[in-house]
């Protein structure tokens, strides 16, 4: 008795393959805006941290987050885009953006970010 063969057909492999290039797409797109994301909420702690007990005012925030964001390299977030609100002795930071990947043709994925110092 001759044992049936079972493999991978030629269709199969290309569909696969169209499915794992898609996929890696997805993640190559969609990484950098995440990245953006942590470095934004990075900078809105630890400036919340910094400033926190010591007095600062607005517009020092503000410089500060400008200050960051020059050299963390994000540009979603500006310093105007803050919202600043004071409760109790210290200053809570937050900021909501929409961020828009494109994938190809017509096709694109929107994000909406939320950052605040208290997460």
């Amino acid at each position: 008795m001759r044992k049936r063969q079972q493999g991978l057909s030629l269709l199969g492999l290309i569909f696969g393959g169209f499915v794992l290039i898609f996929a890696l797409l997805l993640v190559m797109k969609v990484t950098p805006s995440y990245l953006e994301y942590f470095a934004i909420k990075k900078a809105v702690v630890s400036i919340a941290n910094e400033t926190r007990g010591r007095g600062a005012s607005v517009s020092d925030i503000r410089r500060r987050f400008e200050n960051r964001s020059a050299v963390d390299d994000f540009s979603s977030v500006k310093a105007s885009d803050l919202e600043i609100t004071k409760e109790g002795n210290d200053y809570v930071i937050a900021a909501s953006y929409r961020r828009e990947v494109p994938l190809f043709g017509h096709v694109g994925l929107y994000f909406d970010f939320s950052v605040a110092s208290t997460d």
